[in-house]
């Protein structure tokens, strides 16, 4: 079975750092775009950032932008979210997703994590 799995996630005060990390597995050959998006109470669930397949290509929330860093381990299908200087507004569900996979069970266009919660508090 293909699956995500985040880990990492947990209670820091505002000024603090964590670092999530998303592992695919189940036959898993390739994954084209890896990336990690949030959802907070009551809001939409949101991009915070994505990284191509070959590790050049990043996107970040504006929000992000200079305090998080995305970064990924294809020999271990694994993505990693560096998050720096936190904010209370940062509290959320942060969510792995995967699109594009290649597995030996066939393509997968996307697939999500379960999600792992943040909590910053001031």
């Amino acid at each position: 079975q293909v699956q995500l799995g985040e880990s990492g996630g947990g209670s820091v005060q505002a000024g603090g750092s964590l670092r999530l990390s998303c592992a695919a597995s189940g036959g898993i050959f390739s994954i084209n775009v890896m990336g990690w998006y949030r959802q907070a109470p009551g809001k939409e669930r949101d991009m915070v950032a994505t990284i191509a397949r070959g590790g050049a290509r990043t996107t970040y929330a504006e929000s992000v932008k200079g305090r998080f860093a995305i970064s990924r381990d294809n020999a271990k299908n694994t993505v990693y979210l560096e998050m720096n200087s936190l904010k209370p507004e940062d509290t959320a569900v942060y969510y792995c997703n995967a699109n594009g996979m290649a597995t030996t069970t066939g393509w997968y266009g996307e697939l999500w994590g379960q999600g792992t919660l943040v909590t910053v508090s001031s």
